[in-house]
């Protein structure tokens, strides 16, 4: 039964995405240069509302440096980014930084927990001290989230007491936590060992699932090719060829991409 209900539920969301045609992240022409290095070169894209997209590239072809362009850690050089209604680009104050980075969340490699904090500190955290929302109601909500990421019965335990697929989960409740309209991934099981990756895999899978706008820089092509819904290759500060899964993974177009696929899959 309550697979029958997984799979109508993942069929009504995989309808309301068809519906979407409005793009909630939209980047144009962003360019990036790190001192003489140019990271970023032209780099557009759009993402729909609902969806999930995969970053996918080798090392230093800016996949990461993009998503924190458009989660305004870094500042673009040229172009325009827009996010969750935020016109990043035009971001110059502390204050706006913080309201957009409420709608449009991120989780890294690296967990960046605190270590003297217990779980559910580190997911309360943000939204009682940033944004002054009460304690008892980000409580409530906190302890919900880590059920969401089946971290039941760990509120108490701190970080050093869970498991590197624990503590990237703790990551992902305490992003939820903001009530973001995007998430972004940074190649979050890079630090993983493997038989922890699964656990996170599946956790972000089943945020997609239920209708969270994602950016996924990721390795994993076959994870890429079952949650995304559009697939960007970037290669030297550029999107070098998208589309969807099955087009991408099964129908090559770029001679780059034929060549990067041929290595990792």
């Amino acid at each position: 039964m309550a697979t029958q209900q997984l799979a109508r539920s993942a069929s009504s969301v995989d309808t309301a995405r068809s519906a979407s045609t409005e793009s909630i992240v939209r980047v144009r022409d962003v360019k990036k240069a790190f001192g003489t290095h140019q990271v970023l070169r032209g780099v557009s894209l759009d993402v729909k509302q609902g969806t999930a997209a995969a970053l996918i590239g080798p090392s230093g072809s800016g996949k990461s440096t993009l998503l924190r362009c458009i989660n305004g850690l870094i500042d673009i050089d040229a172009g325009e980014v827009f996010a969750a209604g935020h016109a990043v680009h035009g971001l110059r104050t502390d204050r706006d930084r913080i309201a957009l980075r409420k709608d449009v969340s991120m989780v890294f490699q690296q967990y960046n927990l605190f270590p003297h904090m217990t779980v559910l500190e580190n997911v309360m955290l943000a939204p009682v001290h940033v944004l002054n929302q009460s304690r008892d109601e980000v409580e409530a909500r906190a302890v919900q989230l880590l059920a969401k990421v089946r971290l039941s019965g760990k509120e108490k335990s701190f970080p050093g007491q869970l498991s590197g697929g624990q503590q990237q989960r703790v990551a992902i409740a305490r992003s939820l936590a903001m009530r973001p309209n995007v998430m972004l991934f940074d190649e979050v099981t890079a630090a993983l060992d493997p038989e922890t990756v699964k656990e996170v895999l599946s956790t972000i899978q089943e945020l997609v699932a239920e209708g969270m706008t994602s950016i996924l820089v990721t390795h994993e092509m076959r994870f890429a090719r079952e949650v995304a819904h559009q697939v960007f290759f970037t290669d030297e500060g550029l999107v070098v060829e998208s589309g969807s899964p099955r087009e991408f993974f099964d129908s090559p177009q770029d001679a780059r991409t034929r060549e990067f696929l041929s290595h990792v899959l």
